[in-house]
């Protein structure tokens, strides 16, 4: 009923699980409501395919449901019925990262600087909530379509379907099947199996990457020596002469060049090889409070390659006052068919 029966109008996003339907709800009774009236919701409608579908949709119920934090999306409830199964989250009106960093058009203004340290920010508090002592939970599925953004632009982690349990005792790794996603999956995890906290903080890396350049971890479109971000990247990252070279060039002109550079070195250490160089993501939070406040302070009175800034746009007044919505396809892809 709140969906009008999962009608095609409604529909926010497909994908490999299924489709995201929009609704609408009363927020005291959770009973359905007319288009436009109460709370907005997303639904996502499960395919029915079996126990793999299945055992994700219990790991998000577990998982979102049992944990509450201002950077995590909010369950609101779940249906299982017969071969039916349902997710209820709350509505995240601007979409995925995903959509602001790639999508591409004349009305479209991409996200400034200080919006990318926010959203960053966010999701690294996000990471660090699921790596606390209390929690311990690694979320193996790290990218940009899986972070939500709600209308002031405060990130949330979306789609818990590959979450894991993070080791135990003395342990320093759980062994398991190699799941998530080309491009962001850390090298020893694609090697041995071997998953640990540190797995997601490589994949923070490379979105971290994907933010500072707007390129996307792999785009077969690109000449043969820029497929693959972090390799290409990686060189220049540590020069503070080259770093330029990566960073979007829209971006010209809002931030300081210590700024980018500490951002560039904040990746760079993400994506170390060897896990016990990447820092926790306790320190990558701290690193990035650090950096919005030095961006604040800054008072926007530098200038970078000489340029003089430049007022840009937000994405409302490109659009005249209306926010595109594009719900994400929270999908989890198997690296190995």
């Amino acid at each position: 009923m709140a969906t009008r029966n999962f009608r095609p109008d409604s529909v926010l996003g497909e994908g490999g699980f299924g489709s995201v339907f929009k609704g609408w709800i009363d927020e005291n009774s959770s009973a359905a409501t007319k288009p436009g009236t109460g709370i907005i919701i997303a639904v996502k409608r499960l395919k029915q395919d079996g126990f793999q579908g299945h055992r994700e949709w219990l790991a998000e119920v577990n998982y979102l449901g049992q944990f509450y934090h201002p950077n995590l999306v909010k369950l609101i409830g779940y249906c299982l019925e017969d071969e039916h199964r349902l997710l209820v989250y709350e509505f995240m009106p601007r979409g995925s990262l995903e959509n602001h960093l790639f999508r591409r058009g004349s009305y479209f203004q991409p996200l400034s600087w200080t919006l990318r340290l926010k959203v960053a920010l966010g999701a690294a508090k996000g990471l660090a909530f699921l790596h606390s002592t209390e929690t311990k939970v690694i979320y193996r599925d790290f990218k940009t379509s899986n972070i939500l953004l709600d209308s002031n632009y405060n990130a949330k982690l979306s789609d818990f379907g590959l979450a894991k349990d993070g080791p135990t005792g003395d342990k320093s790794h759980v062994s398991t099947r190699v799941m998530g996603t080309y491009g962001y999956a850390a090298p020893e995890y694609l090697a041995t199996g071997h998953l640990s906290a540190m797995s997601d903080v490589y994949s923070f890396g490379v979105v971290l990457l994907e933010m500072l350049s707007s390129r996307r971890a792999i785009d077969k479109n690109r000449p043969s020596g820029e497929q693959k971000l972090v390799e290409w990247a990686k060189p220049y990252l540590a020069n503070k002469r080259k770093v330029f070279r990566v960073l979007d060039n829209r971006l010209e002109g809002q931030f300081s060049m210590e700024g980018a550079f500490k951002a560039a070195a904040l990746a760079l250490r993400c994506l170390s090889i060897d896990p016990k160089f990447r820092p926790n993501m306790n320190e990558v939070v701290t690193t990035l409070q650090l950096l919005m406040e030095s961006n604040d302070s800054d008072g926007n009175q530098n200038k970078t390659n000489g340029m003089p800034r430049r007022r840009r746009q937000s994405t409302d007044d490109a659009n005249g006052g209306r926010s595109k919505t594009a719900y994400p396809r929270p999908s989890a892809s198997p690296l190995y068919a």
